[in-house]
């Protein structure tokens, strides 16, 4: 089952459950992937791959968005988009640890031939892809500089 599949069918358990926090979540995860699906030059097809990006790109709007709602002075709206990011992070795949990412760094790395830290930009392409949705791109970024000193 994709991630579309299966947000579906969490959303009818969301219903039945009458979890409002996690039915909107859902609602949203849904709204985002149809927009993908339906785009132009999109091929109809959401692949798990593209699902994880907009996934991770939607946690990041929500802890943002709670973070602005911190410095205004507004808890509750903040806790309520927290508990929305939790509740689309169940979605993703597990995150890499700080041992694993240095390893795939360290193989991509050996791959590109990068050796200094003026080829960054070439591992960071490469990494950020094949790591997109396991790993933080600021965490990615920190390693591959500490690799490539």
């Amino acid at each position: 089952m994709n991630l579309f599949d299966r947000v579906s069918e969490d959303i009818k358990k969301a219903m039945l459950a009458r979890d409002t926090q996690a039915l909107e979540a859902l609602r949203g995860i849904k709204k985002e992937f149809l927009e993908a699906k339906t785009a132009k030059g999109s091929d109809g097809d959401l692949s798990d791959e593209k699902a994880v990006a907009i996934l991770a790109k939607m946690i990041k709007q929500r802890k943002e968005s709670a973070d602005i709602y911190n410095q205004q002075s507004r808890p509750e709206l903040a806790a309520v988009e927290l508990a929305q990011a939790e509740v689309i992070g169940r979605y993703m795949p597990a995150s890499l640890s700080e041992e694993e990412l240095a390893e795939k760094l360290r193989e991509i790395i050996a791959r590109v031939g990068a050796t200094s830290p003026k080829e960054m930009g070439k591992v960071m392409g490469v990494a950020s892809k094949e790591l997109a949705g396991r790993a933080e791109g600021k965490a990615i970024s920190a390693k591959v500089r500490e690799l490539l000193s």
